[in-house]
């Protein structure tokens, strides 16, 4: 496949956030007919760039999602750099283990800036009703959702914010755990 082709399909992809219609895919790559983006998603899909879902919707393969893994940089004093191909990923790869009890929630709020997790984020959770102490979880304590920091201390769980102007949640009833938070995304402008 030409590379500049894939570079377009990759574009409309992160752009929109979805793969086009194959009226679009027509239309992006200057096709006048549908069979033409019919045959062109035959050759993606058999190139193992897309495949279809099971009502035949066109949806993205890891070989298209994948980012390139350069290198290292140096977060402490600046070091000469060189651009080498490492490796490639998909961030699904990188942050979803088990992509079926995995979901996106965003941040409301500032009680786990401490953590690195500030108003506006996407946190993946993963579902589970169980988790280790000093985990980052979603839990249901007397009836309302929060995420916080799960602790324990003389035998009773509690929840701890990362922000020192947030008090400890001790659960008056109970407290359920919804999920562990596994990933945080935040994007720069």
């Amino acid at each position: 496949m030409d590379k500049a082709a894939i570079s377009e399909l990759q574009d409309f992809y992160f752009g929109h956030r979805r793969l086009p219609s194959y009226k679009e895919l027509a239309s992006l790559y200057g096709y006048k007919s549908k069979s033409s983006a019919y045959n062109l998603a035959e050759k993606l899909e058999s190139a193992g760039y897309i495949q279809k879902d099971v009502a035949g919707k066109l949806v993205p393969t890891e070989k298209l999602t994948d980012i390139k893994v350069l290198g290292d940089v140096t977060a402490g004093f600046p070091s000469p750099a060189e651009e080498e191909l490492v490796d490639t990923m998909s961030l699904d790869e990188f942050l979803v283990g088990n992509r079926e009890a995995t979901f996106i929630l965003k941040v409301d709020g500032d009680s786990m800036v401490d953590a690195g997790i500030q108003d506006g984020d996407l946190i993946l959770v993963e579902r589970s009703d169980t988790a280790n102490v000093g985990q980052i979880i979603i839990a249901e304590v007397d009836n309302e959702f929060t995420m916080k920091y799960f602790r324990k201390k003389s035998g009773k769980y509690y929840l701890e914010a990362a922000n020192k102007d947030y008090d400890d949640i001790y659960p008056e009833g109970e407290l359920k755990i919804s999920g562990v938070v596994k990933g945080v995304v935040r994007k720069y402008d």
